[in-house]
């Protein structure tokens, strides 16, 4: 089963209360999803969009992902292209590489925030409601 992935992260102040938000489409069905967290960064934020929607997909029986988002730092850590240095982030950067793995197909794509609006409103409100 194929599905694409939205994926953003919000955070009020920087450090500030965090939001993560996905929206996963598979064929003809799409699960908006968004969770409240504690207190960290805008990066911490978007690696809990991305893995909220990996896991989300995977649960689903996805085996074929499109992956995409508007932060190019999560993308390109996952890719390998960039090191990750924040010792925050190096834990979430490891489970979101071990659960892109568990996938037959993975494709990422940087796309503008513009295009990336539902996954965003779906973050700022989480972090809001914090």
């Amino acid at each position: 089963m194929k599905a694409t992935v939205w994926f953003d992260g919000a955070c009020l102040g920087n450090p500030g209360p965090m939001g993560a938000g996905a929206v996963v489409e598979t064929g003809d069905k799409r699960q908006e999803l968004s969770k409240g967290m504690g207190r960290g960064t805008n990066n911490e934020a978007e690696y809990h969009g991305l893995l909220l929607g990996l896991r989300h997909a995977l649960a689903a029986g996805v085996d074929e992902v499109t992956v995409r988002g508007d932060s190019q730092l999560v993308l390109r850590q996952v890719e390998g292209r960039y090191a990750v240095r924040a010792p925050g982030l190096q834990p979430l950067h490891a489970e979101a590489v071990a659960l892109l793995k568990r996938f037959r197909t993975v494709k990422l794509e940087w796309i503008p925030r513009a295009a990336n609006a539902d996954a965003d409103r779906l973050a700022s409100a989480a972090a809001a409601s914090r």
